[in-house]
């Protein structure tokens, strides 16, 4: 149980406690008094009381707001690593973008991460690597826009999924959705700052019909209107991989697709729902190598059953394929996957030592972390993190994770962004997660989304 006298950052703190293996009730009473500038926290556990005192003079509201909630995280994540004697490796910060918290923090970030949310120094470096690896990518002056395309449609629902998508063959609305959402894109002609990424994501867009991908990639070219995009298609899963549909992204001008493995042990991909064996990931990534596509490859690091030893396989057999682009992900519990319904919290061995060695192999390899995002619930409190070759890097990935670059979006479940780069702000407009609503309201939508880019 948590109280507030003051604020309600209910959802942040119970975060923060999901983060300890309690083993026990809690009974947290969190308490915060202001004067002036000077914020006091106080926390009490099961009867023992902590009392922690900070100060920082806000700048503007948004600051203040800012402020309080990291620093309620703060104190009660301090007051859990006294009352357990445990400390985790990103402290007290629960937010997704810690490359982004760092920018904003200063040159100083890494003596505040250290020294006052307690992130370990492994992990504070890894932040100031990306930092560093992004200069030339970042766009300071918001000068450029994104444009992702939604598609969501899957050949089978995988356990760890929580994207709003059907299965392909089991949905009345493909034609429909392709429609609405080819009309949604052409909307936007004419209203984008200069696009420099286009990312179409899904669910698993190859697995629509090549006619329809034919329309939407079609749609696509025709309202980003600048030669040199970085265009990725998340091809994703190798079951629905064809020559055919290849060469239809090549010739829509695709630059990069995605070909995701997540683990190389056909038992795991069994047990966690996809339709098919590494050996078909191997043939299917040979055969997209043989496009000239940059190819990213995704892997999980925790799936069930899955040993350190299992691990390390995924991600040298990736390393030997020669993948452009990896993108480690730590397997967190997602509201609305399958395996959050079975599973109440994440207790993976050697889940530390997973990121551990694909951090060392990969940077071995000639890789380096340019990207990298958390999320809740993960196993052992860990991160995302893409890896590149020099040159691989995947600006939307960057310009998405980072908040600095306005993100149009369009499909079910999108989330346009609007960056505000002298206010220091973002705006969002999102569209219905219902694939029969979306298409529905497709018209309210792209009247809605001409007025908030207007």
């Amino acid at each position: 149980m948590i109280t507030t006298n003051r604020l309600d950052y209910k959802k942040e703190l119970e975060e923060v406690i999901y983060m300890f293996s309690t083993g026990e009730d809690l009974s947290v009473e969190h308490v915060q008094t202001e004067n002036d500038c000077v914020y006091v926290d106080s926390v009490t556990i099961n009867g023992n009381a902590f009392s922690f005192e900070n100060s920082h003079q806000p700048t503007d509201p948004l600051d203040k707001k800012r402020f309080e909630k990291r620093f309620s995280k703060l104190a009660l994540y301090l007051a859990l690593c006294k009352h357990y004697g445990e400390k985790l490796p990103w402290g007290a910060l629960t937010g997704i973008r810690p490359v982004k918290m760092a920018r904003d923090l200063g040159d100083d970030f890494e003596r505040q991460f250290t020294d006052i949310f307690d992130v370990s120094p492994k992990k504070t470096a890894l932040v100031r690597e990306i930092v560093n690896n992004q200069q030339g990518f970042f766009d300071k002056n918001g000068e450029f826009s994104g444009l992702f395309v939604g598609i969501p449609f899957c050949p089978s629902r995988c356990a760890y999924c929580s994207f709003a998508s059907e299965i392909i063959g089991k949905s009345k609305f493909v034609n429909e959705y392709t429609d609405a959402l080819v009309k949604e894109i052409l909307s936007l002609k004419g209203t984008l700052k200069k696009v420099r990424s286009v990312y179409v994501g899904g669910g698993t867009p190859v697995c629509l019909p090549d006619d329809n991908l034919l329309k939407i990639t079609s749609a696509v070219k025709e309202v980003v209107e600048n030669d040199g995009v970085e265009f990725t298609v998340e091809a994703g899963r190798p079951d629905v991989i064809t020559e055919e549909n290849l060469t239809l992204l090549k010739k829509a001008g695709v630059t990069r697709i995605c070909v995701n493995p997540q683990t190389f042990s056909d038992k795991t991909l069994k047990l966690i729902g996809r339709n098919h064996t590494a050996s078909d990931v191997i043939e299917k990534f040979h055969l997209a190598k043989s496009f000239g596509f940059l190819i990213n490859a995704d892997v999980i690091a925790g799936l069930e059953g899955e040993t350190l030893s299992d691990f390390k396989n995924t991600v040298d057999t990736v390393i030997g394929l020669g993948a452009d682009n990896v993108t480690v992900h730590t397997l967190c519990l997602k509201k609305g996957a399958k395996l959050k319904t079975e599973t109440e919290r994440l207790k993976v061995s050697d889940i530390d030592k997973m990121i551990d060695y694909s951090y060392d192999a990969l940077k071995k390899a000639g890789y380096k972390p340019y990207y990298l995002y958390r999320q809740k619930y993960a196993a052992g409190n860990l991160e995302n993190t893409g890896y590149a070759k020099d040159g691989a890097e995947c600006i939307y990935n960057i310009d998405v994770m980072e908040e600095h670059s306005d993100n149009p979006a369009c499909g079910a479940n999108a989330v346009s962004k609007r960056v505000y780069i002298t206010e220091n702000r973002i705006e969002r407009c999102g569209s219905p997660k219902d694939i029969k609503t979306y298409i529905e309201k497709i018209d309210k939508i792209i009247e809605d989304k001409r007025q908030f880019f207007k």
